[in-house]
């Protein structure tokens, strides 16, 4: 864990607890070791630094390309781990960037919706999740971040202070029967269930 990653870890820890009341339930349900695939809900941009202020571990993330060109963020986002994305269609460079990673025994945090909420509630889910699972066959642990949208909502300039829960579900473990058929429809099926799992929890 570098320097950089050390402290923005540790300080996300500290405003997480202090000033959104961060609840965590489940924590017992966390892969501290070894590959993992971390699939959230997507509310707000305090998503990424909530969750991974409960993850224990060095977590890798994906963002949009188009962040890393500011000149501050291009320079700290990949002391953080970020791993640049092209939102404007299928980034495969990403994808194999983060199936590699996994293999090597990382985690990766992953918004199965691809994208914000722009009403608070939980969207369909889209196939890029599905093809890293059968591409990787990690365990994936489902989390349901409840608060972060009322904290900070799609549109809106700046935080504001909200109680944020974050929701941590058992592991789900794929095998090669879950992936048979058609792959793209394989892969949309399992993201799906994967939301579907996230959209559960409470």
């Amino acid at each position: 864990m570098g320097l950089v990653y050390q402290f923005i870890s540790q300080l996300s820890d500290i405003i997480a607890s202090e000033v959104f009341e961060r609840e965590v339930v489940g924590s017992e349900n966390l892969i501290t070791e070894g590959p993992a695939l971390i699939a959230a809900n997507h509310l707000s941009y305090l998503d990424p630094p909530l969750i991974g202020s409960v993850l224990g571990r060095d977590i890798f993330y994906l963002a949009r390309k188009t962040l890393f060109d500011a000149p501050l963020l291009g320079w700290l986002l990949p002391r953080l781990n970020v791993i640049p994305v092209d939102r404007d269609g299928a980034d495969m460079t990403a994808i194999k960037v983060v199936i590699r990673m996994v293999k090597q025994g990382n985690a990766t945090i992953i918004f199965p919706e691809g994208t914000r909420s722009m009403d608070g509630n939980i969207q369909p889910a889209r196939a890029g999740l599905g093809l890293i699972i059968a591409k990787t066959m990690a365990p994936v642990v489902p989390i349901r971040i409840i608060g972060s949208y009322e904290a900070w909502p799609k549109g809106a300039k700046l935080p504001r202070s909200s109680k944020v829960r974050i929701v941590i579900g058992k592991p789900i473990r794929f095998s090669n029967n879950d992936i048979q058929g058609d792959p793209r429809e394989a892969y949309q099926r399992i993201s799906q269930q994967v939301m579907d799992t996230i959209a559960a929890l409470e």
